[in-house]
């Protein structure tokens, strides 16, 4: 046992041109910003232990911008210890790219190049690959490498900041339910399942996944007993507006706006997102059109029937009343009391670098990629884009897998496990599909147990093996790089590491 200290920071990242929109297969280049994109860190430490929970606005934290920020703490001089800090993302579709975001473990941090550099390489000499927006070697938009420094820099600059707030504080843990998150694979009579499926169709059975409508909260306080931020863990990504053409934290940032006029400008709030690899904010039953086109081959519907249902969760009044949800669920959880604020607690952390067995493509499926690549390409006409990176996706992440199989055959990933008195806190690299998230938080010795997904690394989905049965993207071998057998080893060793810590009370 031992009193804590917990600090707080957040800085606003700042862009002097547009920035090139991540997160989908088409090329997006920003027009204007809808609120600013944000990284929120909390520290806790004891005499003994510590912890940062960092959160930034982004689609994810590439292990090369995990270690960038580490390598920049090194030698802080304040005691903080950079191997305790956590960076996860939103997954915000309406926040930049930057160098080095498709680094991973399996590619030993180095860009891929992403579907379109594997596309690029099986064209034949009359084709070539056009963009829908001029992102590449244009000097109307920010580059990469000037990203890179403004977002590692910010992180850096907000963990030192958390660390050197730290004050006597407490918090008190809580829970809430929030209607967001959704699963958004449909499965089909013939046991197929494709990501933002089409239910209006007689095929269609059911939902392949569950959902979760709790929140797991943090109040946070200060030696006065103010209120000085929440911690929220929903399972989520932030994406209502992720085809939309400006820069955005999405329901997070109304979430945020909505707790600040209520609590008070100098309210903090970290969201973080829990395993939610096959979740969406849109309901894919009452399926509502979105306003505009939103130029993205898996969502194309062909005169589906107008529903009474939620705004269009594809644009802003989706994305507010999204934000709204949350808000007012963690207003109300406050406003109906909370349990005495503790700061005299058990503070563990462990990092685990787990090593789980890479997910491998076979001979038989090497083939057939080259052949239907080969057979798509010519009967292609004219020249390729996104959408053609999009059908051929499969087929090219094969052929990516096998040259790395050669090469390796587990993957070195990082966890942390935290206890801070009654509750767990456990991280992972992964879109993480539900199920997994579920059977760590059935299992858990812990009275809550928060998850954070797309943490110190983006290794990718890590489907169930239903959803690798069902197919699609999210479940194919090019989405990820550990199968649904690095996923049961993720549960058993994760579970194995909260419970230890746990099994004593």
């Amino acid at each position: 046992m031992g009193n804590i200290r917990i600090g707080w920071a957040e800085e606003i990242f700042q862009f002097n041109k547009p920035v090139a929109l991540m997160g989908q297969f088409a090329e997006r280049i920003s027009e204007y910003q809808e609120k600013p994109l944000t990284v929120t860190a909390m520290a806790v430490a004891s005499d003994t232990e510590q912890m940062v929970l960092c959160s930034v606005d982004l689609v994810g934290v590439s292990c090369v911008l995990s270690d960038e920020v580490k390598n920049r703490l090194r030698d802080n001089g304040l005691g903080l210890d950079p191997e305790k800090i956590v960076i996860s993302a939103i997954h915000t579709h309406t926040g930049p790219g930057y160098t080095g975001r498709t680094g991973n473990r399996i590619n030993g941090g180095k860009p891929s190049g992403g579907f379109r550099g594997l596309l690029e390489r099986e064209l034949p000499p009359n084709k070539k690959y056009v963009t829908s927006a001029d992102i590449f070697n244009n000097n109307d938009i920010e580059n990469e490498d000037d990203l890179f420094e403004e977002i590692a820099s910010k992180i850096t600059k907000t963990v030192l900041d958390a660390w050197r707030n730290l004050a006597e504080g407490s918090y008190s843990n809580a829970f809430g339910r929030a209607a967001v998150g959704m699963c958004r694979r449909v499965s089909y009579s013939d046991g197929s399942a494709q990501m933002w499926g089409d239910t209006d169709r007689a095929v269609f059975t059911h939902l392949e996944g569950g959902n979760d409508s709790g929140i797991e909260l943090l109040y946070v306080f200060d030696k006065n007993h103010k209120l000085t931020g929440v911690v929220a863990n929903l399972a989520c990504p932030a994406q209502c507006v992720q085809h939309r053409l400006f820069i955005s934290p999405d329901f997070w940032g109304e979430t945020k706006m909505l707790l600040r006029k209520h609590f008070g400008e100098d309210l903090f709030l970290l969201p973080l997102c829990s395993a939610a690899g096959d979740q969406c904010p849109v309901d894919l039953v009452r399926w509502v059109e979105p306003y505009t086109d939103v130029n993205d081959p898996n969502l194309k519907r062909s005169n589906p029937p107008k529903r009474k249902a939620d705004p269009s969760m594809f644009d802003l009044d989706g994305m507010r009343k999204a934000g709204k949800r949350i808000a007012n669920e963690i207003i109300e959880v406050y406003n109906e009391g909370l349990d005495e604020a503790q700061s005299d607690v058990e503070f563990e952390h462990k990092v685990h670098i787990m090593k789980l067995p890479l997910r491998r493509a076979t001979l038989e499926q090497e083939l057939l990629a080259k052949r239907e690549i080969q057979k798509y390409l010519e009967n292609k006409e004219g020249d390729v884009d996104f959408n053609d990176a999009a059908k051929l996706q499969i087929h090219l992440g094969i052929l990516r897998r096998m040259e790395l199989q050669d090469k390796m055959d587990v993957v070195d990933i990082e966890v942390h496990v935290m206890r801070l008195g009654t509750i767990a806190i456990a991280t992972n690299p992964f879109e993480l599909f539900l199920d997994y998230g579920n059977q760590i938080k059935a299992r858990s010795l812990a009275e809550q147990t928060f998850l954070i997904q797309l943490a110190n690394g983006t290794e990718g989905y890590l489907p169930t093996e239903k959803a690798e049965k069902g197919g699609h993207y999210s479940a194919f071998i090019s989405s990820g790089c550990i199968g649904h057998v690095g996923g049961e080893q993720l549960v058993r060793e994760t579970l194995t590491s909260i419970n230890k810590m746990f099994s004593e009370q």
